[in-house]
């Protein structure tokens, strides 16, 4: 059954009684096995077009992935679809929200999704969009890189074999392209896509670095990411993804969130020669 428009009046009935507050973050029910080693973490804002169709997607296929969703206060009902899934629809123990209040950006997201997962004994922890950009299929090609190859960071990589990149503009494919060219230039990464958002980590690798000195919050987020597990001698392997511009929803990109990325590489750079990196 799909979600339906009367459904979010019977949240305001029960949310109280399966979520609790703690500082600004409110946790949805949480009931956990530890049975499953794979966990998905999926940030939304304003995805109620996508959110059920994903999750679906993804705790579908046969590795048993679990799915981590965070929800930054979405005012379109994100968060409440993602509730009916869990106590409705039969996802209990597989799917797992956290609410914030507020848009607080996409690397505090995730650096909370990553917490969550370490707490919570997951093995192997992946970023990955709501919107199909990132097609569920290459979860397993990912996690085969990291759990059977012996890598320590997968990437699912757009120019690691050419420019695979579906029904993007023009101008945001070069933008992209050469963003990536520029990261490699000052960084020194030897990383095709370092911007991508479709990466698989070890838990060692999350547990090695220190999150809380991760400063970016939207684009140079990725990279930050990228360069810190390199620097801490961790292992990357890019896996060939094509990536494909979302169909429904809207995108979240800005020039706000460029512009970060195009300076704080250059602060990175002054960072990997003078700040000592936890080694693995």
């Amino acid at each position: 059954m799909g979600w339906g428009a009367k459904k979010p009046k019977l949240f305001r009935n029960f949310a109280k009684n399966y979520t609790h507050r703690q500082s600004n973050i409110r946790f949805g029910n949480q009931s956990h096995t530890s049975a499953m080693s794979q966990l998905v973490i999926i940030p939304t804002y304003n995805e109620k077009e996508n959110i059920e169709a994903i999750v679906r997607a993804v705790t579908d296929l046969e590795e048993g992935f679990h799915v981590l969703v965070i929800d930054d206060g979405s005012p379109d009902g994100t968060a409440d679809i993602v509730r009916w899934l869990q106590e409705k629809c039969g996802f209990e123990g597989r799917l797992f929200l956290v609410e914030r209040t507020g848009k607080l950006g996409l690397g505090t997201a995730y650096i909370a999704g990553f917490r969550w997962a370490i707490e919570h004994g997951y093995d192997y922890v992946f970023e990955m969009d709501a919107d199909f950009s990132h097609a569920p299929k290459d979860l397993p090609r990912l996690l085969h890189a990291c759990r059977e190859e012996g890598n320590d960071v997968a990437i699912g990589s757009r120019y690691v074999s050419g420019v695979n990149v579906v029904n993007w503009p023009m101008g945001r494919v070069l933008m992209s392209y050469f963003a990536s060219q520029y990261v490699k230039l000052i960084t020194g990464l030897k990383i095709h896509d370092t911007t991508a958002g479709f990466v698989c980590y070890r838990r060692k690798v999350l547990e090695t670095m220190e999150l809380d000195k991760i400063r970016f919050k939207g684009y140079a987020f990725q990279i930050e990411m990228k360069f810190t597990a390199h620097k801490c001698g961790f292992k990357v392997k890019e896996v060939p993804v094509i990536f494909v511009n979302r169909e429904l929803g809207t995108s979240k990109m800005s020039g706000g969130i460029f512009s970060e990325a195009l300076f704080g590489v250059m602060k990175l750079r002054w960072d990997g020669w003078f700040r000592k990196y936890p080694q693995k």
